[in-house]
């Protein structure tokens, strides 16, 4: 019997020692972004204006691209984007730029303590950027502040879904994205309250008033599909798109993908139809 009391009480003591590991660590595997080499600075982009936000923990940086054709006096629609958890918003211009060429501009926020930005990742200081980056953009003239939309993807959704919660916007583009980061913990044999950045997408896509688009892939072995599903059943305005791939190769043709992108948006009276 001591002997059985004994192991219980090691392995109950071996079993907190790694929880506490886990909660100290956690935030070096959900943010790796010591493992993300920064390119240079691309000024070569054409349009592309990179503005610095002013935040509590230093300047982070962001890219806006404008619409690639003149509206006139107009002002357009703009999209924030919310990259996954291992890129930099260097890696996205040149592919977001079919938004511009759908008459809208696009805002990339990059996330505290990546790339070139000062600070360290967490919920509260991504949001805090998110919320200033936002701000900055609908007081720009040529942006229609009736008519932002919010894109996430991976862990860029709960990004925006942070966002969603602070300020108004026209739609929400969910893409590989999770019902919340407490889900995880069971693989890690983990109780989900030692979860320091939760990013609980699924109560505010419940309770958001506008459309939604919600993409994923049907092999995604990351963030897995069934995280998907609940978000479309938990929306009031919701639309979703399956793509027959995984996590990182989604969406598996990106021309079909802005088809689906520009049809959403129509739908939602964001932009008219392209000749």
């Amino acid at each position: 019997m001591n002997m059985l009391i004994k192991i219980i009480s090691w392995s109950l003591l071996l079993y907190l020692a790694y929880c506490v590991l886990l909660f100290l660590m956690q935030r070096h595997m959900m943010f790796p972004r010591s493992f993300i080499e920064t390119p240079p600075f691309n000024q070569n982009i054409s349009g592309l204006e990179r503005i610095w936000l002013e935040t509590s923990f230093g300047k982070v940086e962001t890219w806006f691209l404008p619409p690639s054709f003149d509206n006139g006096s107009k002002p357009a629609p703009a999209v924030i984007f919310a990259h996954g958890n291992g890129e930099l918003i260097d890696f996205w211009p040149h592919e977001l730029k079919s938004f511009n060429q759908l008459g809208l501009g696009i805002l990339l926020v990059e996330y505290p303590g990546y790339g070139r930005s000062k600070g360290s990742p967490s919920q509260k200081s991504i949001t805090e950027t998110f919320i200033n980056a936002y701000d900055v953009l609908v007081a720009r003239e040529e942006v229609d502040p009736a008519k932002i939309i919010l894109f996430g993807r991976s862990l860029g959704g709960g990004a925006v879904c942070a966002l969603a919660a602070n300020r108004p916007s026209a739609a929400l583009i969910l893409m590989s994205t999770f019902i919340s980061a407490r889900s995880f913990a069971s693989r890690y044999l983990a109780p989900s309250i030692l979860v320091r950045d939760p990013f609980d997408n699924l109560p505010i896509v419940e309770t958001y008033p506008g459309p939604i688009l919600i993409v994923h892939g049907k092999y995604d072995t990351v963030i897995s599909y069934s995280h998907g599903s609940r978000l479309y059943g938990a929306t009031k305005r919701g639309k979703m798109i399956t793509y027959d791939c995984g996590h990182n190769d989604c969406p598996a043709n990106w021309d079909i993908f802005w088809r689906d992108i520009e049809s959403f948006l129509f739908d939602a009276g964001l932009l008219g139809r392209s000749s």
